[in-house]
């Protein structure tokens, strides 16, 4: 895929797209507004590239497969090879801060997990990770203090502050090099907070890390 990354200035990352490695219910109210119980460890799964798009344009959603929600999430954009790191080199790898759509399929989602399935054509789905351009880094002061807003046709739905996750970031990017090696251009998605919902085409959606980024898309 010729997918590269980009700097929200403009500028090119030179980074080509990866895997996006995403962690669930790592906010607690999350969790509790699906009546899911909160994991003890984090709970990982994958999209692959194809399933992303830029945010910064209109994005369509599957037609006839039910409810598509939203997810509203902080993204990080991982430039130097981690594997089995340390919180140190976690940090030392993070190249860029961006936003991100983590689309569902929540009817499929659901009959998938009372059949004990996986979840993998109700979130990595073509298209279902709708993704913006990254601030650098060194722009964002503290990745533990950012309030992420989605506001769908002007209405707030999302409102939430990455204090509040279960597994801060730099501890969750240690414990996935655990397990997937994070190679440059990956994108490691962090949750979201409460309040996701249904988005249906011709809907309206203004997407911000707070005082950090700002995005205006649309559904088709």
């Amino acid at each position: 895929m010729s997918y590269h990354h980009r700097y929200s200035d403009g500028r090119m990352a030179d980074l080509p797209l990866g895997k996006v490695v995403c962690v669930g219910r790592n906010y607690a109210d999350h969790a509790a507004e699906l009546n899911n119980p909160v994991p003890v460890v984090p709970m990982l799964f994958i999209k692959p590239s194809t399933a992303v798009v830029p945010l910064e344009e209109p994005f369509a959603i599957p037609d006839g497969l039910g409810r598509v929600h939203f997810e509203t999430e902080m993204a990080i954009l991982i430039g130097k090879r981690l594997k089995a790191a340390d919180e140190q080199s976690a940090a030392d790898a993070i190249v860029g801060v961006g936003l991100a759509l983590d689309l569902t399929l929540r009817d499929l989602q659901d009959d998938l997990k009372c059949q004990g399935h996986p979840w993998e054509k109700a979130k990595a789905f073509d298209g279902a990770c709708p993704l913006s351009a990254f601030v650098p880094a060194d722009q964002v002061k503290d990745l533990q203090d950012v309030q992420i807003r989605l506001r769908v046709n002007g209405e707030t739905r999302q409102d939430g502050n990455s204090r509040y996750m279960l597994n801060p970031v730099l501890p969750l990017l240690s414990y996935i090099s655990r397990y997937f090696t994070l190679e440059p251009g990956d994108v490691v998605l962090t949750g979201t907070p409460a309040g996701v919902g249904p988005i249906e085409s011709g809907d309206r959606l203004d997407v911000e890390l707070v005082d950090i980024l700002e995005r205006q898309t649309a559904v088709l």
